[in-house]
């Protein structure tokens, strides 16, 4: 075994313990046989939940290096869990999520993913005494069925989820009604740009979530013109690193959105790639992300799990390593065509608006990567932080600007510029106006009420025909620009449109100090550069923000947000501006 896989086998044994003091041993309870959730106290049958931890017990069972290996309580242990598990399967063969998402094709497709695998590797593991538990699997799988077959998503990413989970169910079922189900979701298409970012932009959980599933999708298909975007996805990622291992979601679509995360969720997509193409950069990025793997993950993408089921697909022996950079200086989706997609998506019908899920109107924006040795600087747009940067324990989190003009945080929507132009330059130019009365035409073909004269509501009248008037406009750029003796200058610049007050927030990681001769403390975590200079210590490290103004004296902006759990420095300005301020590294 390679140093990667023997941590493997090590920490599943440790989780093996964990799991076994979590279970329930209560006859009496719709829960008995379940794993405890540490977060919530209630068993749960999702991926996350029992499942998990299944995957972990049936790897320690069958794997020879384990301490547990062929042990009998483990063994038992796991056939409760698997009745736990049926018992807790919805009559229509669902699971649920539990914090949400009742009743869910999605999330039955994530714990699909994972205990189909599970029975694959109870069947060849040569323990006799593990057959009534693998029954138990397969009459699970079975009666998810139906469910998958009907069932609907989400999210961009639970449609390959389900198509995976189609496809490993074939596998097992040979029922060619799988295959057509799943051909109708890839009918639709990868949602994925030409420099490999999926439409949720979340590199803290949901890339590799596409990149396992559409694996197993491209594999038991026969569909190999599928792992491009899979191949895609995992050459961006090398660029989306921090020296400290950290996976940049300064711009994240989802959940992870700036949440410290890393790279150990795309270990098994690295590893069986790096296996198939013979990738030493691949490879070198799996025992990478090895290195971070500290907790099992959703049973569909558990480590082990996947190296023991597909021990001929994960083999790294012979495989050369490559070195993995630690200095570049890259533009992620330079020329995906936001403009011309979002102008297309205004005939399609939906008008931006879509249930339980967002539009994503961020996928494919812009975003320049830069990073030499320790330090990590990311420029972005689209989002509400535009900069951010770390320097060996220091975090800038984010720069945002917001105005009372929108109001609330400003997303710039342009991106251009480069080394070559000597600064990357940000622009948005935001619109604002009024809407008179609707045409009496319009009126006319509303529904009857019994008296409108006497009541009309807001929400019965047909807001989309009012004309507007008085349309007011304010455009604001950034401009970002490398000075000599490690320093970034900002530069904020308004439109000559007057008295708008407007705030820039530069966002500290909260393990830092924050100090300075004009620095006033405004709330918790919350600090004021009036004048001059703030000092940022975190460790042995720091960042100096110079060109404090106090302008107005608002502590925040309507409709902008300062969650807890972070620092942050404000300098308030009013239009128009022409300001600038720099970060210093020392």
């Amino acid at each position: 075994m390679d140093p990667a896989y023997e941590r493997l086998v090590r920490l599943n044994d440790e989780w093996t313990k964990e799991g076994l003091g979590r279970q329930l041993n209560d006859p009496g309870s719709k829960y008995d046989g379940g794993i405890i959730d540490p977060a919530s106290g209630i068993a749960r049958a999702n991926h996350l939940g029992t499942p998990s931890v299944m995957a972990v017990w049936a790897c320690a069972l069958l794997h020879p290096a384990s301490s547990f290996y062929r042990n009998a309580q483990l063994l038992q242990a796991l056939d409760r869990a698997a009745d736990f598990v049926l018992n807790r399967q919805h009559a229509d063969g669902t699971v649920s999520l539990g914090s949400t998402n009742f009743n869910s094709p999605p999330d039955t497709a994530f714990v699909v993913g994972g205990l189909a695998q599970v029975y694959r590797l109870l069947r060849r593991g040569q323990l006799p005494e593990s057959g009534p538990v693998a029954g138990k699997l397969r009459l699970f799988l079975q009666r998810t069925i139906p469910a998958l077959m009907t069932g609907g998503c989400h999210t961009p990413n639970h449609r390959w989820v389900i198509t995976a989970a189609l496809a490993l169910l074939y596998e097992l079922f040979a029922d060619p009604q799988l295959l057509e189900r799943a051909e109708e979701w890839l009918a639709e298409g990868l949602d994925i740009t030409a420099d490999g970012e999926w439409t949720e932009r979340s590199n803290g959980i949901y890339n590799a979530v596409s990149d396992i599933s559409l694996y197993h999708t491209a594999r038991v298909l026969g569909r190999p013109a599928l792992l491009d975007a899979v191949r895609r996805n995992l050459n961006m990622m090398v660029y989306l690193v921090h020296p400290s291992g950290e996976v940049v979601t300064d711009y994240s679509g989802r959940q992870d959105f700036g949440q410290r995360a890393d790279l150990s969720g795309y270990f098994l997509a690295y590893r069986l790639m790096a296996a198939m193409d013979r990738n030493p950069l691949f490879a070198a990025m799996a025992d990478y992300s090895a290195q971070f793997i500290a907790e099992p993950g959703g049973v569909n993408n558990n480590a082990l799990l996947g190296c023991m089921t597909f021990p001929e697909l994960a083999d790294l022996s012979g495989l050369e390593r490559a070195p993995l950079p630690e200095r570049y200086h890259v533009t992620l989706n330079g020329r995906h065509p936001v403009r011309e997609h979002l102008h297309l998506a205004e005939g399609v019908g939906h008008h931006m608006r879509i249930e339980h899920s967002s539009m994503h109107l961020a996928f494919g924006a812009p975003v320049v990567r830069i990073r030499e040795g320790e330090t990590s600087v990311t420029i972005m747009a689209r989002t509400p932080s535009f900069f951010s940067l770390r320097h060996k324990q220091a975090r800038l989190l984010g720069v945002k600007l917001a105005t009372s003009f929108s109001p609330g945080i400003v997303q710039f929507e342009e991106l251009s510029g480069g080394p070559d132009a000597g600064a990357y330059r940000l622009a948005i130019r935001l619109a604002k106006g009024y809407h008179g009365p609707i045409p009496r035409e319009r009126l006319s073909e509303l529904p009857e009420l019994a008296n409108r004269a006497a009541l009309s509501p807001w929400y019965l009248l047909p807001h989309q025909h009012r004309p507007v008037t008085h349309l007011q406009e304010q455009r604001l750029e950034a401009e970002l620009r490398r000075e000599e003796g490690s320093a970034w200058r900002i530069r904020i610049r308004s439109d000559e449109r007057e008295d708008v007050c407007a705030q820039l927030t530069f966002i500290l990681g909260s393990e830092g100090a924050v100090t300075g001769d004009d620095v006033a403390e405004i709330g918790e975590g919350r600090h004021m550069l009036r004048s001059g200079k703030a000092l940022y210590t975190a460790g042995d490290s720091a960042l100096e923000i110079a060109g404090g103004a106090y302008e107005h004296w608002l502590p925040v902006l309507r409709d902008d947000q300062h969650p807890a759990g972070c620092r942050y420095v404000h300098v308030n300005l009013v239009t128009p501006f022409d300001h600038e301020c720099t970060v210093r590294l020392l």
